[in-house]
């Protein structure tokens, strides 16, 4: 029984895979943007070969450096248990490299050691890192053994700009005692704390460490690292209290975050928002726009050309009244253009074109523009059209992104999962199911409906509208330079 303690602690089950099959693949598309795996072996002061694989963005921004998270896996884990810290972090403009420890997965190396051999494998990544131009901020997300091998590795290295970890245990020694009553060994404790002792000679010649070295409480007052600390509230194998003792004698700025759930169990969708939040705050990762932004906005980008208080507004309503027939073209001779109110201001006419200008006429051009018009009109909280962009639909897209999977395929799946809730991934549009009643009322309210334009006709039309608000801003401007001159 001793010998099965002895493999419990420094040889538990190996993580065996094939890093194709389990891994991000070379390359693939998250939320919408392209990323690429990149595998690299390093080599630790022991000699041991470690397998690596670093996720970026593909193309990397040019002349602009990345911040990295370095994700650390327990003690049976392996590089496989950062894919879901992928779908947290890439997205962010947050670059993830994970690791096999030496004597985890595919890596060299016969034993573990929970944290203490673990941190020099640590210090090998972070130098490599540092090499690397690309690389601006280090931030540290641990888990059981890698919370371990992060918090004594950020007692020597204060450069680091964040940690997040997670169900990491106070003493192995104690944790060691306690596993004895969980398990139900029925010795006395005489006879445990000799086994302890024999044992911590065994693994101090098979492993090379002294189990009694390994405490979390001896580092965590002289650690100023921002940390986040996080732990299942029905954790059995390292039970709740651990964090809590490590969160009271950490001299850093910290949180503590309980959730449901046990050891292993997946965690919960709040927790990761809090994981995104945190390592957003402290690794402050650059604002990079994306061509599909750019390529909607540029209708509307008028540069540092603002509306001033003082601007004669009268002059744009014209053009923001063509602005309304470039998205809805449906005229009859019975049916009259709506009119604009010179009631409201142009920032208020603006919020209300531009909806249908850049989402609905350009992204959704089978719709009809009439329908459109219609749908403009609603007021807010009764258009069943239009989806709730709130903060849950990141925990839909965080539940609903599987690995190696379509962009369509999650987001079908996010509108299953959250159809109770009334939030979409998507955009989702009403299909009208027409009868024989309803085609006999539709007689009576007939409508005319626009042909379809092409898309460059569209897009033709929305720039010289575009243009056309970039001159009369720059007409005002050059009249104002020559007043004052």
């Amino acid at each position: 029984m001793i010998e099965q303690f002895i493999n419990f602690v420094i040889r538990p089950p190996r993580a065996e895979y094939n890093p194709d099959q389990y891994l991000w693949e070379k390359d693939f598309t998250l939320a919408g943007r392209t990323y690429k795996r990149e595998d690299l072996e390093l080599k630790n002061a022991r000699g041991h070969t470690l397998l690596c694989s670093h996720y970026l963005p593909s193309p990397f921004p040019e002349d602009t450096p990345l911040p990295c998270v370095i994700y650390c896996h327990g003690n049976s884990g392996c590089r496989a248990d950062a894919n879901e810290a992928a779908v947290i972090l890439l997205p962010s403009y947050i670059t993830l490299f994970t690791l096999d420890f030496s004597g985890s997965g595919l890596s060299d190396g016969d034993y573990v050691s929970l944290g203490w051999h673990e941190r020099d494998d640590l210090k090998v990544v972070i130098s490599y890192l540092r090499s690397n131009k690309q690389i601006s901020q280090i931030g540290l997300w641990g888990r059981s053994m890698g919370a371990v091998t992060s918090l004594l590795y950020g007692a020597e290295d204060p450069s680091i700009a964040g940690m997040v970890l997670d169900s990491a245990f106070s003493n192995l020694y104690d944790l060691m005692m306690e596993l004895v009553d969980v398990y139900k060994i029925r010795l006395p404790k005489f006879t445990v704390k000799m086994a302890v002792q024999y044992m911590r000679r065994v693994i101090e010649r098979k492993a090379k460490f002294d189990i009694m070295n390994l405490n979390c409480l001896q580092v965590a007052p002289k650690t100023y690292i921002p940390a986040l600390f996080g732990h299942a509230s029905d954790d059995k194998f390292i039970q709740p209290h651990h964090s809590d003792l490590i969160f009271k004698s950490y001299a850093g700025d910290k949180n503590i975050i309980k959730f449901d759930g046990d050891h292993n169990s997946s965690r919960p969708q709040f927790y990761y928002d809090s994981v995104s939040i945190f390592f957003y705050n402290v690794l402050h990762p650059p604002q990079i726009s994306t061509a599909q932004s750019s390529k909607l906005e540029k209708y509307y980008d008028l540069g540092d050309l603002k509306a001033a208080a003082g601007m004669n507004e009268s002059l744009l309503y014209e053009i923001i009244t063509g602005l309304h027939s470039a998205g809805t073209d449906a005229a009859s001779s019975s049916s009259a253009r709506r009119s604009t109110s010179a009631s409201k201001s142009v920032g208020e006419l603006l919020s209300e074109i531009a909806p249908v200008t850049t989402v609905d006429s350009m992204l959704n051009e089978n719709h009809s523009l009439s329908n459109l018009e219609n749908l403009q009109d609603k007021p807010n909280g009764q258009n069943e059209e239009c989806c709730s962009y709130t903060s849950s639909n990141r925990e839909s897209w965080g539940r609903c992104s599987s690995l190696g999977g379509s962009d369509e395929e999650s987001s079908a799946d996010c509108k299953a999962v959250d159809n109770s809730h009334q939030v979409y991934a998507t955009p989702l549009r009403n299909v009208e199911h027409r009868s024989s009643d309803s085609t006999k009322e539709e007689k009576k309210k007939k409508t005319v409906v626009a042909p379809k334009k092409h898309r460059s006709e569209k897009f033709e039309k929305l720039e010289a509208l575009s243009k056309r608000l970039r001159l009369c801003f720059l007409k005002r401007v050059n009249h104002r330079r020559q007043r004052s001159s």
